[in-house]
């Protein structure tokens, strides 16, 4: 569901109630603040004998405020903003957490002392507001220091948003605050529409900060029909239903409950501050222990996988693009190859006039001759240019031949030499979907531009050389071995040719792109377990998914790395082959990251 005003003040209410003033330790300080993405802040919380990080987020996405557990990389110099809250806020005291009216916007309160040692206020408004969704910091007075978005006065669709201005609400949309409503007035919203109107949707039009889960649900535990019409529904239970949801979240009785389609429990799609009951068997429902959790667990993997996708974009379709050029360039080859295949024929025809030359005229537009290399002695008729000499003519056939000869040759090579170049970009296509952070896509976009595609991005990259090198993914298999995954080309290389030894084993997926995986030996030769282990790692850092996945393996000394090949291209002859389904929950608890 959208984050909509309940779950704003479910959160708030949670975040107050650990972290505000009233929790015993007068506030919470605040130790350090990141911003690890452009519109998102995390502030590293001490209250008591314990650490938490809050997250602010105004992600056009997945705008968001809660705890969480995750550690995001940050960038090399803080933005602006960061600098400006580190400035006035390091140090200071988080003392309440609320809700501003019953709108999707949060406000953060800190006591500090200024440069005077007076006690000061500061404040932090997170407005959730889909893709205008803002972080607005303010002083005591509720005047801008500054945004995360800024809009100027010219823009008058919009609220001006510019340091210096006071901070005012989002404009009211004219609708009704479920919190504080009464029977009659909400009798006389429902009475009022036509009986074929649907209930859902009017509901959500009609009352503030309602996201149209909540209204659905309220209609199904009506009439467990979620799109029933006005006319179809008993209204007083109705109003019975939707004002139990709104007085529970009023008192503090929330259930955080996540909701993952019955087909891919592990996946959730849905998020609500109540039971839900509307999708029956078609989904599976799980309670929380905090709205947090519920909070951190629905939007770390979707926001992660969001962050990514978005930054890759200059990656993917410059691979797109290529992989483009390549195959119109094979589709234009391999027809000139057909072509070829008259080679023969034309030396054929110089061996005729050849063998005719004493009874060709110059002038003569045709000769009939005998082809003694076939069977039976057939007659062929040889097509000639009657501006040439005889001679000359046999030379003509004898230069189409060789030309079509060495074309063949070249052509065959250049076919396979873009084959070659398609299986490298599907290779890099593999790493990119596996890709998990900032530094993975600087890898990435490091070894294209290693191999000529497309320029050095230097603003991009400019302070890559200076990061600390992506490392390899790290297991240990059942007997305690150490397994080695890369995670791109230029680490395939790496642990294949340089951290592998002779008598290491080996393992990739079979005839697709994939990790290369590296199983360290000491000693005796690792038990059964320990193969199927590396085999299912292989299986699962590769393209190919489902069960059954062919994977080789072989020891180290039998790669071999041709010259000049891309990274990650290699080798080997002599190898056998496992056939694993991966267990990838189990396999992912045993990566150390």
């Amino acid at each position: 569901m959208a984050f909509d005003a309940g779950m704003v003040l479910a959160v708030t209410r949670e975040l107050n109630e650990l972290l505000g003033e009233n929790n015993g330790f007068q506030g919470s300080r605040i130790d350090k603040i990141t911003m690890p993405e452009r519109d998102e802040i995390h502030f590293l919380i001490h209250a008591g004998r314990e650490n938490y990080r809050l997250v602010v987020s105004a992600s056009s996405n997945n705008p968001r405020l809660h705890l969480t557990d995750s550690v995001k990389e940050n960038p090399n110099t803080p933005p602006s903003f960061c600098m400006l809250l580190r400035k006035h806020l390091s140090g200071s005291r988080l003392v309440a957490v609320r809700q501003s009216g019953f709108e999707r916007v949060a406000e953060l309160e800190f006591d500090f002392k200024d440069e005077m040692g007076y006690a000061s206020k500061k404040y932090l408004i997170l407005e959730i507001l889909g893709k205008h969704s803002n972080i607005i910091f303010c002083d005591g007075n509720k005047k801008i220091l500054g945004a995360i978005r800024t809009t100027d006065l010219s823009d008058t669709l919009k609220r001006p948003v510019l340091p210096g201005m006071s901070y005012e609400l989002p404009p009211s949309q004219g609708k009704i605050d479920p919190t504080v409503l009464d029977k009659d007035i909400f009798m006389s919203v429902v009475a009022s529409a036509a009986p074929d109107a649907v209930a859902e949707k009017l509901l959500t039009a009609s009352f503030t900060g309602v996201a149209p889960l909540v209204s659905r649900e309220a209609v199904y535990r009506v009439s467990y029909d979620a799109s029933a019409r006005v006319g179809e529904l008993d209204l007083d239970k109705l109003w019975f239903h939707f004002s139990e949801i709104y007085k529970n979240l009023t008192s503090g009785e929330v259930t955080p409950t996540l909701i993952c389609r019955a087909e891919s429990p592990d996946t959730p799609f849905e998020y609500a501050f109540l039971p839900i009951r509307q999708y029956e068997n078609k989904a599976v429902t799980r309670e929380l222990e905090s709205v947090s959790a519920l909070i951190d667990t629905f939007f770390s993997s979707r926001d992660k996988a969001d962050r990514i996708k978005q930054r890759s974009q200059d990656i993917f379709h410059l691979l797109l693009k290529s992989q483009n050029r390549l195959l119109k360039k094979i589709e234009v080859q391999e027809a000139e190859l057909a072509d070829t295949d008259t080679m023969e024929y034309c030396r054929k025809c110089g061996d005729l006039i050849s063998q005719e030359m004493y009874k060709i005229k110059r002038g003569d537009k045709s000769v009939t001759a005998i082809d003694y290399s076939e069977e039976g002695y057939p007659e062929v008729t040889v097509e000639l240019d009657d501006r040439l000499s005889p001679s000359q003519n046999a030379q003509r056939y004898y230069k189409k031949y060789n030309r079509k000869k060495n074309a063949k040759v070249e052509i065959t090579k250049q076919i396979e030499e873009a084959r070659q170049e398609l299986r490298y970009i599907d290779a890099v296509l593999d790493s990119l979907s596996r890709a998990e952070s900032e530094a993975d896509l600087d890898e990435l976009r490091e070894e294209l531009s290693m191999w000529g595609y497309g320029k050095r991005d230097r603003n991009r990259l400019k302070n890559a050389d200076k990061k600390k090198k992506v490392k390899p993914l790290r297991a240990v298999s059942p007997s305690g071995l150490e397994i080695y995954i890369g995670k791109n080309n230029l680490q395939n290389d790496y642990i294949t040719m340089k951290l592998g030894e002779k008598n290491d084993w080996w393992f990739h997926v079979k005839n697709a792109p994939g990790s290369h995986v590296l199983m360290r030996v000491v000693g005796e030769e690792p038990p059964a377990e320990d193969f199927t282990f590396a085999a299912g790692l292989a299986a699962m850092h590769s393209s190919v998914e489902g069960e059954n996945v062919a994977v080789d393996y072989t020891l180290i000394r039998h790669i071999k790395k041709p010259p000049q090949a891309k990274p990650g291209f290699v080798t080997y002859s002599t190898y056998w082959t496992a056939y694993v389904t991966p267990d990838r929950k189990e396999l992912e608890k045993c990566i150390i990251k």
